[in-house]
């Protein structure tokens, strides 16, 4: 990766066009080809980029543009639309780069495999006399990440989300109209779990019979008594 301060304009041509006058700013050039342009503020977000496939050439500048102080031009044209990103370049204050390597990804903690693993462990979650079936039910189109008995032994498919929407009011009312043709499993209780439930998905979900639960990872996991707290 090549980081460049400099004091430079940037001008974009294509699908649409924009500005950016003349200012300091951090220009980051990756190896996969991408360009952005950053200031010192506004977040991960840059002021402009150029996204990959693209190729990056250095445009000498013609008399008027010395004249007007540029000394190098940075020309990056996207291959697949043609769009263009000028960086019209006054001065560089910084100019380094760096070998960061294959990055291993992002691991996210609390993901939805975690929570179905935590509740498969901790099935009373559903309430007392429940007891698991088996995670990742498999239907003909996916599987339900867990199906559980209740009490009295009737079936319970119980989806899992780290933030439940409408899609997934929809999701689990699919897994649920398939497995409800079954005669070893009907009738079959559709629970959506998740952290948290938009408001219009658990009017949907509870409109559609479906129980709701909020999972609270951090007390599944121990490390938060959630029932010592004040709030």
């Amino acid at each position: 990766m090549r980081l460049v301060i400099a004091r430079c304009s940037v001008d974009y041509a294509g699908r649409l066009s924009a500005h950016l006058p003349l200012a300091t700013r951090l220009l980051m050039v990756k190896n996969d080809g991408s360009l952005l342009v950053h200031s010192d503020g506004g977040s991960y977000k840059p002021l402009n980029w150029m996204s990959p496939p693209c190729t990056l050439a250095q445009v000498d500048p013609d008399d008027d543009q010395r004249d007007a102080g540029i000394t190098e031009i940075w020309k990056v044209t996207q291959t697949k639309t043609s769009d263009v990103l000028v960086v019209s370049i006054h001065e560089i204050l910084h100019d380094s780069a760096h070998e960061l390597g294959v990055d291993p990804g992002l691991v996210k903690d609390g993901v939805e495999a975690d929570l179905q693993k935590l509740m498969a462990e901790q099935i009373d979650v559903l309430g007392e006399g429940h007891t698991l079936v088996r995670r990742e039910y498999m239907t003909a189109i996916g599987p339900v990440d867990i199906l559980a008995r209740d009490s009295a032994g009737g079936a319970v498919a119980i989806e899992i989300k780290r933030k439940a929407n409408i899609d997934a009011v929809e999701q689990l009312t699919r897994y649920l109209e398939l497995m409800n043709r079954d005669p070893g499993l009907r009738p079959v209780a559709g629970v959506l779990a998740a952290q948290t439930i938009v408001p219009q998905a658990r009017t949907l979900a509870e409109d559609r019979g479906m129980r709701v639960l909020l999972l609270d990872y951090d007390a599944m996991r121990g490390l938060d008594d959630s029932h010592s707290r004040l709030f």
